[in-house]
């Protein structure tokens, strides 16, 4: 029995990648989640209600294609 070194190493870079960039994407989203809520020190918002609720849909969206292309691979 051998191991295919090469195509072990591309996996584990792939998952290592994509686990990063589904965290980071959640992380986005709940920050522009954030920007809904009202400042209790009156300081105004980085992003307005409406660009923070369509970073969010957008980062979620992205995370659900990886997601889904993911258990698509598996699947297959």
């Amino acid at each position: 029995m051998t191991i295919a070194w090469g195509s072990l190493g591309i996996v584990v870079l792939a998952s290592l990648a994509f686990g990063v960039a589904v965290v980071a994407l959640v992380a986005f989203a709940l920050v522009g989640l954030s920007a809904r809520q009202a400042t209790t020190n009156g300081a105004r918002a980085a992003l307005s209600p409406a660009v923070g609720t369509a970073v969010a849909v957008v980062c979620l969206a992205a995370v659900a294609a990886i997601v889904g292309y993911g258990l698509w691979i598996i699947v297959s």
